[in-house]
Order: structure tokens, then C-alpha cells, then sequence
């Protein structure tokens, strides 16, 4: 299966602002690309039409997560990020680990003992008694993991006009409503205070042999540690899916946004697309799909 990804951002920047961006596949899935990966950076002046644009110069570096990073230094002006890639992969639908087992605290890899602890929107030290109430009595490991995502499936509402850049966990436990970001958030936190490490994931999830669910975005996940390895969890759409691609792993959303600005921009364009296309490049039709939705904005 070829799966195309592709995503057109653009902002406006009132003035010269430093920015770092996570666009790039994961280096997990480097060997399946067919094309390349590269994250293309160009700005105008305010008022001025795109057929003018200059390239922005970019620096690539690795985060201590392994993640692949962008970052440049951009003039006021309109500011447009832009990239596609191609991935050959048999696409297997997510797999399930049932009788998975969890580890005891004190034999987990030094590595993932982070990935217990809190962080910025996973307040894990105000959940410990929610959390046991909710799932102390469920067997320890993949059950008791499958429990968890599927409480926050059932509890949680997807809305996108919810959203918002300061929602933490307990929010979501309050309000419950949220976006895919706010879903895992909640899931995270639980998991890891039943000390089941738990990451958060960004990528893409296009509607890959899958009815189509709207206008294309960047998704979100997680990840949790039994049995020696990761396992996907999605607390939004909690069903195996196919076509997930890999982006960046964290502790939580801070670690692994999508652009991070160092001043004031403002999105005026987000366009994201994955989907399965055959060897001539030609889209592979979606149940319920009509168009590709550009310019359609969506905060995840």
C-alpha cells in the first residue's frame, strides 16, 4: 500500500519570529518512504503574492526524544510551510496485545520511567485515587490498559470547537469534552497512574480504507509500555485503524507540537492530507469523500 501525505500551513507573522517545527516522519518510518521528506519554508512580504516568495534557510536536529525537528527564523511577512511524502507499508490494521503483562516499577527500562511521571497537561499526581477507584479492580497489564482507553472513549465527547491550548487533563475529566489531543490526555494520565508507562504520539491518520470523517488534520494517540514494547492506544477513535504514520512521541502535546512559535503567529491556512493513492499517484476513493477540503482549519 502507498500512502501520500501532504499539509500546507500558513500564518502571518506582524513581526521577525523564530519558530520550530515537527513535520517530519518519524526516523521509525524513514526506511518506508518512497520520496522524499524535506519541509519547504517560504515567505513574502505582507501584501505581496506568493509567486514572489524567497526560501527560508532550516536547520534540522534531533529532540531528546528522537524526534526529527525543523527550526528557522522567519521576517514579518505571510509565512507558508509545506511539504509531501510517499510511504510504501502493508498498513496492518493496530495490533492488539491482549494478555500483554505490565512490568513492576522497579524492573522497567530506566528509559520509559519517565513516561510515568507527570507533565503539562498529564497531572498524574492529581489522579491517583480517581484513577484507583476507576481501575483498581481491573487485572493488571492489557486489560486494565484496554479499560482505561475505552472509559475515556465512552466518557469524553469529540468536539472541535472545544478546544484549546491550555486544556490539561483534569479539565477534560471535568468538562467531558474535548479534541483527539484531549482524549489521549486523559487516557495518559489515568495509564500512568496505574503505572502502565504511557506516551503521547502526533502523526497522521488519514481515512485509509475507512469511511471518510471530514477535513484532513494532524491526529493524535498514545502509547503504552507492556510486555517489553509500545503498543498504540487511541482514546478518540478506539478502534484498530490502518495507515497511521508516525510522527513524533512526548510526555504529552508541549513536547511534540506541530509548529512552535517564538512570538505572535497567526494561522491564516492549515491543509492536511494522508491517504492511499496507487502507483500513479491517483487517490484512492473514500466512502463519503467529495473533495480534499483545502483551507479548512482545524485546531487538534
Amino acid at each position: 500500500m502507498l500512502i501520500k501525505s501532504e499539509f500546507d500551513i500558513q500564518f502571518q507573522l506582524p513581526l521577525p519570529t523564530a519558530m520550530v517545527g515537527l513535520l517530519h516522519v518519524h526516523s521509525s518510518v524513514e526506511p518506508l518512504l518512497k520520496t522524499g521528506d524535506a519541509l519547504r519554508v517560504q515567505h513574502v512580504p505582507l501584501g505581496t503574492a506568493w509567486e514572489t516568495a524567497t526560501e527560508i534557510p532550516v536547520e534540522e536536529y534531533i529532540d531528546s526524544f528522537g524526534n526529527r525537528c525543523s527550526r528557522f527564523f522567519a521576517p514579518a511577512g505571510s509565512l507558508r510551510l509545506s511539504g509531501e511524502n510517499v510511504i510504501e507499508t502493508d498498513a496492518p490494521f493496530d495490533p492488539q496485545g491482549y494478555g500483554a503483562q505490565q512490568a513492576p516499577v522497579e524492573k522497567l527500562p530506566p528509559e520509559v520511567l519517565q513516561f510515568l511521571l507527570p507533565s503539562r497537561y498529564c497531572q498524574v499526581d492529581q489522579f491517583g485515587g480517581i484513577a484507583q477507584d476507576l481501575f483498581g479492580h481491573i487485572a493488571a497489564g492489557w486489560e486494565r490498559a484496554a479499560a482505561i482507553r475505552d472509559w475515556v472513549h465512552w466518557k469524553v465527547q469529540f468536539d472541535y470547537k472545544s478546544a484549546r491550548s491550555t486544556k490539561t487533563a483534569m479539565d477534560v475529566f471535568t468538562e467531558r469534552i474535548g479534541v483527539c489531543r484531549d482524549f489521549q490526555h486523559l487516557a495518559v494520565t489515568m495509564t500512568r497512574c496505574m503505572n502502565i508507562p504511557a506516551r503521547y504520539v502526533t502523526g497522521q491518520l488519514g481515512d485509509i480504507r475507512h469511511a471518510y470523517s471530514g477535513a484532513g488534520d494532524f491526529s493524535a494517540w498514545y502509547q503504552v509500555w507492556l510486555d517489553g514494547k509500545w503498543w498504540t492506544m487511541d482514546a478518540r477513535h478506539n478502534e484498530p485503524r490502518q495507515g497511521r504514520i508516525l510522527m513524533a512521541t512526548g510526555r504529552d502535546a508541549a513536547d511534540v507540537a506541530i509548529t512552535t512559535s517564538f512570538g505572535r503567529a497567526d494561522l491564516t491556512n492549515f491543509y492536511v492530507e494522508s491517504n492511499e493513492v496507487d502507483a500513479n499517484g491517483v487517490e484512492a476513493p473514500v466512502v463519503g469523500k467529495i473533495d480534499k477540503g483545502h483551507g479548512q482549519m482545524r485546531v487538534a
